[in-house]
């Protein structure tokens, strides 16, 4: 018996999956990375099969065993997507020790806020941020041990590569099902950051829900732009090919470098924001490059028009290969799947016309309701809540993949989460409607319609009316006002660079041709302001949220 067959885990803990997979494919790379050029500028790459990364991970539970990490304890993670995290996360779900993800583009205040509500006992991280620590002691008050992916132990922070400690398969620990297995941190696009609580039971239905709804098979090969998807694809025995990019900035992406990655190592398929895909798509078009081993690119984090889609399947991708459209939210993940391909076909001319962007169905697993819109919490479930046929609410969902929590935020949980018997409903703060077909229609974010005096506006479907305006790149529906019940809706429009009005004769006549565009169509009639901004803000995770707070606030100073 090899040592990976002694290695097997409890089925009930995420962790089996890699020792399943080693054993059946030891010898397969699992995680590629970059690593450098040499004088002709070709990219040399580091890399680990199955065997070799399991057999990392099985060493590093044994390290952080000895330095104390025990069953249930929480564990900043603090380390560069690449091998060293797939084992070090791999080794925590073995230990059934509580890895917590926070993504550090979202800002240094908002990270050291996160870290204070975690609360860890340990820091696992490179040199280089442990340092972080000393800079504010009072975010890191709970952390009792500070563990270094270096070489050496420094001011404190002990090296994960001294010790000691056994050796050969870890005998993993059993977990029940609804036990913690990590934190992962919101990106707080829409108020605060939040820590939600995944259990080993919601990592391994999403895992078969990836793997069934987008066909994955160990003989694809995976570039994950959205750097947890990592771990999904090993579990699912593929390989993953670490992308040259920073992924807290993918609107800033190096398309070469991701075109470069799918060519060297024929990857099949990729998630990662929209806004990335539509500079790789810009980059391919401009240089007459096509991808013809990527069959699969599944983009999330915000509304992908059906331009995008065009841009990619007809100019792009190989015949036959397939773009997609994942719905949810790090609380529920995936809830609906939706085709390009369907999109072009059937919904995108109504999303153009302003019916909102249709995501698909809901999945087999997840039941799906439009329930009145209110801003309070929902004591129990009860079908009068629910809104007829066509008619737009809040999206409520309860299922396997619906997280049951945030971290230490019972208010906030009080008012996210409907009991329901002994289950629940997650609303997921977004408003839309279900059609006919049972598609859900997304209308944007709960918090971003505007109320006036006249109606209620929705921000995807206004939207869509003022994109369709050449020059626009896109728009933003704000509401300003003191009176939330009252305010007056202003669209703020990001034209393309090249048409950025250079002048205010320039700027008064597209001002007017946008105008005279929304006074043709009834949702947007009562839209009588139309400022230009430069760069919208967006998110961090994705770089395509726009921070309609930010713009609202903006736009009330630049109108007085």
């Amino acid at each position: 018996m090899s040592t990976t067959d002694k290695n097997t885990a409890p089925a009930n803990n995420i962790s089996h999956y890699l020792p399943e997979v080693a054993a059946a494919f030891p010898w397969k790379r699992a995680v590629v990375v970059p690593v450098g050029r040499d004088a002709e500028g070709r990219v040399a790459y580091s890399q680990q099969t199955f065997a070799q990364l399991n057999a990392a991970s099985d060493r590093q539970a044994w390290a952080l065993s000895e330095l104390g990490v025990a069953r249930g304890a929480r564990v900043l993670v603090m380390v560069h997507p690449g091998l060293d995290f797939v084992a070090l996360a791999f080794a925590l779900f073995k230990m059934a020790a509580v890895p917590v993800f926070i993504d550090p583009g979202m800002g240094f205040r908002a990270f050291l806020r996160c870290v204070a509500m975690a609360k860890p006992e340990t820091l696992v991280a490179v040199p280089k941020a442990c340092l972080l620590r000393l800079l504010s002691p009072s975010s890191f008050g709970t952390v009792k041990r500070v563990v270094t992916l270096g070489r050496r132990s420094f001011l404190g922070a002990q090296s994960l590569w001294l010790q000691t400690g056994g050796s050969g398969p870890f005998p993993v620990t059993p977990v029940e099902p609804d036990e913690t297995a990590a934190i992962l941190f919101t990106t707080g696009s829409t108020g605060p950051a939040k820590g939600v609580v995944y259990t080993h039971r919601i990592f391994t239905t999403q895992t078969e829900l990836i793997r069934r709804e987008y066909r994955i098979t160990p003989a694809d090969i995976d570039l994950p732009c959205f750097p947890l998807f990592v771990l999904f694809s090993t579990a699912l025995g593929v390989t993953s090919v670490i992308p040259d990019m920073d992924p807290s900035r993918p609107a800033s992406v190096d398309a070469e470098r991701i075109v470069e990655a799918v060519l060297d190592h024929g990857v099949t398929y990729s998630f990662g924001s929209p806004a990335l895909w539509r500079r790789v798509s810009r980059y391919c078009i401009a240089h007459d490059i096509t991808l013809p081993s990527l069959r699969r690119i599944l983009m999330a984090g915000a509304p992908v028009p059906g331009e995008l889609h065009r841009q990619i399947l007809f100019n792009v991708v190989a015949e036959g290969a397939r773009t997609y459209t994942p719905y949810g939210a790090t609380e529920a993940l995936p809830l609906t799947t939706f085709t390009g391909a369907e999109m072009l076909a059937m919904t995108e001319k109504k999303t153009r016309d302003g019916a909102g962007l249709c995501v698909g169905r809901p999945l087999p697993e997840v039941t799906m309701r439009i329930i009145r819109i209110t801003e309070d919490p929902i004591a129990s479930w009860g079908e009068d809540l629910v809104l007829p046929e066509g008619e737009i609410g809040e999206v409520a969902v309860k299922g396997p993949i619906v997280t049951r929590e945030y971290d230490g935020l019972s208010e906030e949980t009080r008012h996210a989460k409907i009991p329901d018997g002994d289950e629940f409903w997650h609303r997921m703060g977004d408003v839309g409607y279900m059609d006919p077909r049972g598609r859900l229609w997304f209308c944007g974010r709960k918090a971003h319609r505007v109320l006036t005096a006249e109606a209620t506006l929705y921000t995807v479907p206004c939207e869509a009316i003022f994109n369709e305006h050449p020059h626009v790149f896109r728009a933003a529906l704000v509401g300003i006002g003191t009176d939330r019940s009252r305010q007056t809706p202003v669209i703020v429009i990001e034209p393309h660079p090249e048409h950025f009005p250079k002048n205010h004769a320039a700027a008064e006549r597209l001002r007017a041709e946008l105008l005279d565009l929304g006074e043709k169509n009834k949702l947007t009639r009562v839209i009588r302001h139309v400022l230009f901004h430069r760069s919208f803000p967006v998110d961090i995770r994705h770089n395509a949220k726009i921070k309609r707070e930010v713009l609202a606030q903006w736009a009330a100073c630049e109108l007085g």
